[in-house]
């Protein structure tokens, strides 16, 4: 009987530590958790994993210094209470070419930067209203076939 119930207890210990496991996201850099974002383009719906940057040192810091990212992970920047406006941004001290999607309120995407160069100062403009960016590693939004006008599911977004 006691056996029975030792191994009844471990069987329950062992379903609570996976199942602890699998709720968890995955972390940032700081340990802070990453939150699920999907781009919805003409060959399906396409998830990620990203980091929020929305106050100011966040997003000044963005991706400088930091290696690639995996194909699954990215960078949303937010303006949380700011109304879209023409967005723009650089490559400064970022040493691996990245995708800059820029997105409307409502989670369009607007515009996007392909391979972006590694360590430019050269502004990379928005052309046209954003209030949220997402910087994925170079070249994901051609392999997901992301072009503008192509919706972005993340709750910062309001349909």
């Amino acid at each position: 009987m006691i056996d029975a119930t030792r191994r009844l207890i471990l069987a329950g210990m062992l379903m609570l530590t996976v199942a602890g496991c699998a709720a968890k996201a995955p972390t940032g850099p700081n340990g802070e958790p990453l939150q699920r974002l999907a781009i919805v383009t003409t060959s399906g719906e396409h998830p990620f994993w990203v980091e929020i940057a929305d106050d100011e040192p966040e997003r000044q810091r963005g991706l400088m210094f930091r290696p690639p990212l995996d194909a699954d992970r990215g960078m949303l920047f937010q303006w949380p209470g700011e109304g879209p406006r023409e967005q723009s941004f650089w490559m400064r001290n970022t040493p691996s070419s990245l995708d800059i999607l820029y997105i409307d309120p409502k989670g369009r995407i607007v515009s996007i930067a392909s391979h972006a160069t590694p360590f430019s100062e050269a502004p990379i403009p928005s052309n046209g209203a954003a209030n949220g960016v997402l910087e994925l590693r170079a070249g994901r939004a051609a392999e997901i076939n992301a072009q503008p006008g192509d919706k972005v599911l993340h709750p910062y977004f309001k349909p």
